[in-house]
């Protein structure tokens, strides 16, 4: 970033080395300089009025700066790019979503996605570059735009047990939306989550599996101390001594599973029973899954009874 008047060289710096046409033009730049830059190839355009101020391989900030930029004043980077750089979502994704002031239906200009909102100015948050909505409100953006239930519940799971945010205020971002999908559904696993459920799996054992067929209500996400490590147990029945874990993973790899089992092994050394069950068997046969836990249970102490979640209920057919 060569040859800038001093008064762009900080705002070039700040921004990754993009600029506008008008913040070039209100430094002194005449349209024949930024003009010579461009076919000189000291500059890059990247958007229509918006320009990489240097000649090499604009990085990923960089490209988020001139989405925001290209968007106009007071855009934000919201819900999949905004979750990027809160670190909720680990995979860049290909378009690069900004939300403007304004109502009325999303839009597009090449790869950027446009959303509208009559609020963003209370959304974006205050201080951090490049400019992007809140943690909550990217949650709540995403929630939105979610195909299920699950996938809703899981970018709130995620953001509150990366510690990023909290179902506090999670909720008190939701009381200021007049609209919101799942909000009664979310409300309530917001709860759940205050009181140690960390993944949708955990949520979906609890509501489909302990709640409905009776079993006690277990302890969530327990630590327990072992030499220097602390190992968390995602459901502990502490006075029957037994503990259930929820894998939510399609892939196990062999690493993560003898790390299981050596986890496992060592809560046996302490008198605890582990059962481990994977998403298949939570969603698919969540009344089998009772029916073991249960069993387990009794043989612990536990007084019963288990009871039928409903007319279909598979331990009607035990």
């Amino acid at each position: 970033m060569l040859n800038l008047p001093d008064s762009l060289q900080g705002l070039a710096e700040f921004q990754y080395g993009v600029i506008t046409s008008r913040q070039a033009l209100s430094a002194g730049l005449t349209r024949d300089a930024i003009r010579a830059r461009l076919e000189g190839g000291q500059w890059q355009r990247l958007y229509f009025g918006v320009f990489a101020a240097f000649s090499g391989q604009p990085g990923r900030s960089s490209l988020l700066w001139a989405a925001v930029l290209r968007a106009g004043a007071g855009a934000a980077l919201s819900y999949q790019t905004a979750a990027e750089l809160h670190g909720l979502a680990h995979k860049p994704s290909s378009l690069s979503h900004v939300t403007v002031e304004g109502n009325g239906r999303r839009a597009s200009i090449a790869v950027i996605v446009i959303h509208r909102s009559g609020r963003i100015s209370v959304a974006r948050h205050p201080s951090q570059s490049p400019p992007r909505t809140r943690v909550e409100e990217t949650v709540l953006d995403l929630t939105e735009a979610a195909r299920t239930f699950d996938e809703a519940l899981g970018w709130v799971s995620a953001a509150c047990s990366g510690r990023l945010t909290t179902p506090q205020r999670v909720h008190a971002a939701m009381s200021d939306r007049a609209k919101l999908r799942f909000r009664e559904a979310l409300r309530l696993a917001l709860g759940d989550i205050a009181d140690g459920v960390h993944a949708v799996l955990e949520y979906r054992y609890k509501h489909d599996v302990e709640r409905p067929h009776g079993l006690p209500c277990g302890s969530r996400q327990v630590r327990v101390i072992r030499g220097s490590r602390s190992e968390y147990r995602d459901v502990l029945y502490r006075k029957y001594l037994v503990a259930v874990e929820t894998d939510g993973r399609l892939a196990h790899p062999v690493e993560a599973r003898w790390l299981d089992v050596r986890r496992d092994n060592a809560a046996a050394a302490d008198g605890i029973i582990t059962l481990r069950y994977s998403w298949s068997d939570v969603t698919k046969r969540p009344c089998a899954v009772a029916a073991e836990v249960g069993a387990v249970l009794s043989g612990r102490g536990w007084p019963g009874p288990l009871r039928s979640c409903g007319p279909s209920c598979g331990l009607r057919r035990r």
